[in-house]
């Protein structure tokens, strides 16, 4: 099923994927005694029909395309990082680290390094993995959850006796430097003379995700080394023969793969919080595989994959309030079941759409 055209591979199977679990969602609002329509139409109103709506989408979704980038680059070296989670913990720190001890002028000269310490930081964390994988043979899967619940210890840690201002019972950083804020989507939408709500967080860091995406694309399919990877990740045995090194591909791979989940953090500590909290990730770590599986690997599929969690978190928050028949924790097996079908339960879909594709080819020919 290798040979399937790219607009059934990359845009019918995964669409038949959400229909069924969207599907198998209703017909669990059916039994609890709701109308499945007017749940889809309550989560598409919340998240898209308005503007303090889609501020709320496209937060959460400026989270989950850094870390489903991130799944997606090591991915393509056949890894399955799991570690985002702890990641974007240690980014955060880094971030931190930028927007508390220096007194910026400016948002605009203090994001660069902001960037740069948050995607150092993530690399750093997700670089023990791959060189105990790359000279060690340890699996990849093991040790980054592993270092996932080292991350949250070692942030408890930090945040309760070394960041934590004196007085503060609260566990969390103090409050960034002022010149360190980043400026929201109510103040873009200002410059240029237009209205948008305050309330949600949605800032600058869209942006830089959406660049990110663009940046991604350009190193996986447009470099020498991107080329290696996915050479690497199709037959590692033929990559060795051509002279490609393991450990570089490893270690280069991972370090990507961390930097991208560290910059998550710009988003969420840098433009929300704008201060170190323990739980700033909330699980993004988690989504981001779900959207990488469900984006191909690709990061335009990454992005729209993101763009559908955010909505799911968004109108799930607002079906909750509408319809309290309908617990978030519903909204957790709608976005379960989404993971499911793209991901475990795939060939489901692929296996039938490809004997079908098949026939049809074989009978033109």
């Amino acid at each position: 099923m290798k040979n399937l055209p790219k607009w059934i591979d990359l845009v019918l199977i995964p669409a038949i994927n959400l229909f069924l679990a969207f599907m198998i969602s209703g017909l669990v609002v059916v039994y609890i005694g709701e109308n499945p329509f007017r749940a889809m139409q309550i989560i598409i109103n919340g998240s898209l029909g308005s503007a303090y709506g889609l501020g709320y989408t496209l937060y959460y979704a400026t989270n989950f395309i850094f870390t489903g980038l991130a799944v997606a680059v090591a991915f393509h070296a056949r890894m399955f990082n799991i570690g985002g989670e702890g990641q974007a913990m240690i980014g955060g720190l880094g971030t931190a680290l930028v927007c508390l001890f220096i007194d910026w002028p400016h948002w605009t000269i203090a994001l660069p390094f902001a960037i740069m310490s948050a995607a150092l930081f993530g690399a750093a964390w997700s670089a023990i993995p791959a060189y105990l994988q790359a000279r060690r043979g340890s699996h990849i899967v093991i040790t980054t959850i592993m270092f996932n619940f080292i991350a949250y210890s070692m942030m408890v840690y930090l945040l309760v006796h070394v960041l934590k201002p004196k007085g503060q019972m609260a566990p969390e950083s103090a409050k960034f430097v002022a010149g360190s804020n980043l400026p929201s989507a109510h103040d873009i939408f200002g410059w240029f003379g237009m209205a948008f709500p305050k309330s949600p967080p949605l800032n600058v860091t869209f942006l830089l995700a959406m660049l990110a995406c663009f940046l991604i694309w350009l190193f996986i399919w447009r470099t020498r080394m991107g080329y290696a990877i996915r050479a690497f990740g199709w037959s590692e045995t033929a990559a060795v023969y051509a002279g490609i090194s393991p450990f570089k591909i490893i270690m280069v791979t991972m370090l990507v793969s961390g930097g991208l989940a560290g910059m998550m953090s710009i988003n969420s500590v840098m433009g929300e919080a704008e201060r170190l909290l323990i739980d700033s990730v909330q699980g993004a770590g988690f989504v981001g595989i779900a959207a990488a599986l469900m984006g191909r690997s690709h990061p335009l599929g990454v992005f729209l994959a993101a763009v559908l969690f955010g909505v799911l978190y968004q109108g799930g928050a607002e079906l909750e309030f509408e319809m309290p028949a309908v617990s978030r924790e519903m909204i957790v097996v709608i976005q379960a079941l989404v993971i499911l079908f793209t991901g475990a339960l795939e060939n489901l879909v692929r296996v039938p759409i490809g004997r079908i594709f098949m026939k049809l080819n074989a009978k033109q020919n």
